[in-house]
């Protein structure tokens, strides 16, 4: 039971970082320091003060940069890869108790997975946004971002299960948006 509670706080806290990178790092490291958090092996390192200080700082950097008009775009560049690589190092600190293979394996998918989507999908509406707006709205797309980042990975924390179905529903949104405007796009002759 303690593994699958794991990798449901895994996943919640690998979706997080699909808003922002850093935010869910630095509460792994906060929740961990103030015992909440039990860390798999090997990353104990993400439990240290100087940790603490790192991602504290890039946390600060990486959300003034989203407000800067058009970095945002140039960040979203550099934040997907990063934000699916949070999500996988997320979820792996979060399983114990299981084979190194399947741990790995399941932070690569579900972790790596879920920080891809919630991504993808910031990645969209940025971009959405700065069409429509030609950038002005983006500050407001951004602070949505923080505060879904801050909520996200505290709710997995808190409440894991909760946390994994309104991942699940908002993959489900996004798949059937997707599907709506592309499907609105073919035309059968």
């Amino acid at each position: 039971m303690e593994t699958l509670l794991g990798i449901g706080i895994g996943i919640g806290l690998s979706a997080a970082c699909g808003f922002r990178v850093f935010v869910p790092l630095l509460i792994i490291n906060l929740a961990s320091l103030s015992g909440h958090l039990q860390l798999s092996p090997g990353f104990a390192w993400m439990s240290s003060y100087y940790c603490t200080v790192a991602l504290a700082t890039a946390t600060i950097v990486e959300v003034l940069a989203y407000y800067l008009p058009w970095l945002d775009q140039l960040l979203d560049l550099i934040a997907s890869p990063a934000a699916i690589i949070a999500g996988i190092m997320a979820t792996a600190s979060m399983i114990t108790d299981i084979t190194p293979f399947l741990k790995w394996t399941l932070a690569l998918i579900a972790g790596g997975g879920a920080a891809a989507t919630v991504q993808g999908l910031t990645v969209a509406t940025r971009m959405k946004s700065t069409f429509l707006t030609a950038g002005t709205a983006n500050w407001f797309i951004s602070s949505l971002e923080l505060i879904g980042s801050i909520i996200t990975a505290i709710l997995a924390i808190i409440a894991p299960l909760l946390c994994i179905v309104l991942i699940t529903l908002l993959s489900i949104l996004v798949i059937w948006k997707a599907g709506h405007f592309f499907l609105g796009r073919i035309k059968i002759k």
